[in-house]
């Protein structure tokens, strides 16, 4: 019972943090249509939480003439593991081990 709530706990804590990181990546890539200001508080924390997760994804991608897709690519991975991790550990709880 004990551990089937933890995980639970778990599952909803990662559910949290993973919509939390959406809305923080979907406010950059709305921020950065309409050049920002870089020395603006609000500009520099979202970058510094998006900029090391949307980085590696930008240096695999090729270039496709000016226009960043690694904000999409980033969302449909989260969304993914976002269904895939938390209904997982979700299912196993509900089952028992």
């Amino acid at each position: 019972m004990i551990i089937e709530n933890f995980i639970i706990a778990i599952a909803r804590l990662i559910n949290i943090v993973l919509t939390l990181l959406v809305w923080l990546i979907i406010g950059r890539a709305l921020i950065s249509w309409f050049s920002p200001n870089p020395y603006n508080p609000l500009f520099q924390f979202l970058f510094r939480v998006t900029e090391p997760i949307l980085s590696p994804i930008r240096n695999v991608m090729p270039y496709l003439g000016g226009v960043d897709i690694s904000p999409i690519i980033v969302l449909l991975a989260i969304e993914f593991f976002k269904s895939f991790i938390v209904s997982t550990l979700l299912d196993l709880a509900y089952q028992g081990f």
